[in-house]
């Protein structure tokens, strides 16, 4: 009885979430105010009018008539499922990068408690990742139990066959296909089509249609959310408010104007004691050739080390080095619609200059511009009931300490603001939650690992300075707290997974394989020049027969494959391959002396599938302190092949899969000999007693009975 009352009180819940919204949308919102989207290379088009409000509150009342029926079928359905399954909850808790290395030295060092319980009690094991050991592709393996080429995520980028611009590989966000022309207004006929280019079906939306529920938060490329029985956050690949994985701002009274890879520094303009600002925001794109939506705000110096923000309708008490919580905004279209997004500020300076800092411009979870949840409003509910959060996909600001805009104090104060709001979200899930599965992956491993590495890299020359040593081993306790946190919810009819998709080694040398490809005469630029732009500017691909981008692999210029392809399919193409491969494993620093590469690999001898295509023909596996380098990763050959890798970013997983296995602990014994991360989405079917579909590659790892 006590179970129904809370299904009843959930589901009520649930609706009046919906309901609500809508009801006041419809009663406050003008017929031209449809809700905005905004997307890569997307800006802005109407969602709906007047007549879509209306149209969605009939439906949600419908859905709030019809609720008692449903359920009461789905009481019935989850009866009979009941009996199949072998456990009443699965939990997953993912947390991006952890290495097994590190965890074994910080559990021997008695500073990891819970997860040595954990392994003492249950299993602790190697993770095998994926090719290439990214974590856009090892958490969609993670998902779908199947490789690269049945899922479509092979890198965090991927480029047009016609155009060989990269592009994100995860989603697509396209603008309406018509427009009205009045003048310089531009009015969309259509909405905007946002599509998730992860193939094949994640674990929980077969669940879902066994009457399994399911809560998956956080996991990696879930943009735009899957639509299932269950509920989704999304999360990498999410874009900011401009449609970018992330792009900060810089505000200064410095005259200088930096280029920085991921951001922007704009003016702070003095007048008498107060400063004033712009803060720009996505495109206009109601206005053919409009500038950026801005929002004007004045700083005033109040102290040393203080000052106060005013920006719309706050007024903000600034301490230096101290966050700001989240500040809801509205930027305001020439035709009068308001487009919210929230954002933080920093002071990062005061004297000689002053400088403020504000993270990229997220969507608002109460007022998302873009669909980040599954259903539509269940990320308003858990920004109602918990507070407002990060949405973007990549939340902790790597780039902003990377250009020294912040410093690394700041970074982890982001970092464990970020990690705590992440927390909150699981605890409430498990708290709701007494049969099903509750997904949650936290980055703030892997982010921090990334940026802290150089602090324990044993074989960097020169050590950095300034107290950080223990960055890394304080998020793994962090990381060590959650999971004692999340056994008070696991008991005998629980199955807990604690799972990274990879590991971790250092990144010092950086080696641009655009460079090696033209020194070595299988990637032309024109007119004879020795270097090129980004993204591929001036190569000249009528006489190109091979080059990189991203962070995975090769690519060669295929005939019929790409628009300006030069090799040929099959013989010669084969041995092309062959050729590159055995360069490659030849290829040294001539700095060290040592080989850059572990192993090079031809994707098509690791894993078959209907997207092969759009994978890289061949597998780089760095060996441990390479990678691919910064300007070889956005398509740019430069004058050198390798070179020292002097960012922040001192640590990497973009290297040999064999070097960064991740971890796998779990409450019961594994007889798994060989674990990989495709085998967990078959586990969780069955554990719920569901068949594992033909199509999945991962096999289940279900703890078998002691006899």
């Amino acid at each position: 009885m006590k179970r129904a009352v809370r299904l009843v009180a959930r589901e009520l819940l649930y609706a009046a979430a919906i309901l609500l919204p809508l009801l006041v949308a419809a009663h406050f919102t003008h017929p031209a105010a449809g809700r905005a989207y905004v997307g890569p290379g997307a800006g802005f088009a109407f969602l709906g009018s007047f007549l879509s409000i209306l149209m969605a509150l009939f439906l949600s009342v419908l859905a709030l008539l019809a609720w008692p029926f449903r359920l009461a079928w789905r009481a019935l359905r989850r009866r009979r499922f009941a009996r199949r399954a072998k456990v009443e909850k699965v939990i997953f808790l993912g947390f991006d990068g952890v290495d097994p290395r590190l965890v074994e030295q910080y559990m021997q060092a008695g500073k990891l408690p819970n997860l040595r319980s954990l392994r003492e009690q249950g299993s602790f094991q190697k993770l095998r990742t994926t090719f290439p050991s990214l974590s856009p592709v090892a958490w969609s393996t993670f998902a779908t139990g199947v490789s690269p080429a049945k899922h479509n995520i092979f890198d965090f980028l991927n480029r047009s066959l016609k155009s060989y611009v990269p592009e994100l590989s995860s989603s697509r966000v396209s603008p309406p296909r018509r427009w009205l022309r009045l003048g310089r207004w531009r009015l969309p006929l259509g909405g905007v089509r946002v599509e998730l280019r992860r193939k094949s079906r994640p674990f929980w939306t077969i669940l879902g249609e066994s009457d399994v529920d399911c809560t998956v938060l956080r996991i990696p490329v879930t943009f735009p959310p899957d639509k299932f029985s269950g509920r989704m956050l999304s999360a990498m690949c999410t874009p900011d408010l401009k449609g970018t994985q992330g792009s900060f701002s810089e505000f200064s009274t410095a005259t200088a104007r930096p280029d920085f890879e991921s951001g922007d520094r704009f003016p702070l303009i003095r007048r008498g004691r107060v400063l004033t600002g712009r803060l720009e925001g996505p495109g206009d794109t109601f206005v053919a050739e409009g500038p950026p939506l801005a929002i004007p705000f004045t700083l005033e110096p109040t102290g040393p080390g203080r000052a106060s923000l005013r920006i719309q309708k706050h007024t903000l008490k600034l301490a230096l080095g101290e966050y700001t919580d989240w500040i809801r905004l509205k930027f305001r279209t020439a035709v009068g619609i308001q487009v919210p997004g929230i954002v933080r500020f920093l002071l990062t300076e005061t004297e000689p200059e002053v400088r403020l800092y504000a993270t990229p411009i997220q969507i608002d979870p109460e007022n998302p511009a873009l669909p980040i949840s599954h259903p539509p409003y269940y990320a308003a509910y858990l920004a109602k009931l918990l507070g407002c959060f990060a949405t973007l996909g990549l939340a902790e600001d790597t780039w902003a300490l990377n250009e020294g805009v912040i410093d690394e104090k700041a970074f982890l104060d982001q970092v464990y603001l970020t990690q705590a709001e992440r927390e909150a979200m699981l605890f409430s899930a498990l708290e709701r939650t007494r049969r099903g599965v509750v997904a949650c992956v936290f980055d703030a491993t892997d982010r921090v690992q990334h940026m802290f590495y150089r602090y324990i890299d044993p074989e960097r020359e020169t050590s950095p300075k300034g107290g950080f040593d223990d960055a890394i081993e304080q998020i793994y306790r962090r990381m060590d707290e959650v999971v004692g946190k999340v056994l008070a919810h696991v008991n005998a009819g629980t199955l807990l997974f604690v799972l990274s998709d990879h590991g971790f080694c250092s990144f010092r040398r950086g080696v641009n394989l655009n460079s090696w490809l033209l020194e070595n005469g299988y990637l032309t630029l024109k007119d004879g020049a020795t270097e090129s732009g980004r993204y591929f500017q001036g190569v000249d691909w009528s006489r190109t027969r091979a080059y990189t981008f991203g962070l995975g692999g090769l690519y060669l210029n295929i005939k019929g494959r790409e628009a300006l392809g030069t090799v040929a399919p099959g013989r010669e193409a084969d041995l092309l391959t062959r050729e590159l491969i055995d360069k490659l494993q030849s290829l040294t620093d001539p700095e060290t002396g040592r080989p850059v590469m572990h192993d090079v690999y031809a994707t098509r001898s690791l894993y078959k599938g209907p997207y092969l295509d759009a994978a890289p023909d061949l597998i780089t596996g760095y060996a441990a302190g390479y990678r691919i380098s910064w300007d070889a990763a956005v398509g740019r050959a430069t004058g050198q092949v390798v070179e020292a890798n002097d960012k922040a970013w001192s640590g990497d997983h973009s290297v040999d899969p064999h070097l960064v296995p991740g971890v796998l602990f779990c409450n019961r014994p594994l007889q798994a000999e060989d674990p990989g991360i495709e085998d967990l989405a078959p586990t969780a079917l069955d554990a719920f007693g569901v068949p594992r579909p033909a199509w999945m590659e991962g096999k289940s790892i279900y703890p078998q009975p002691v006899v």
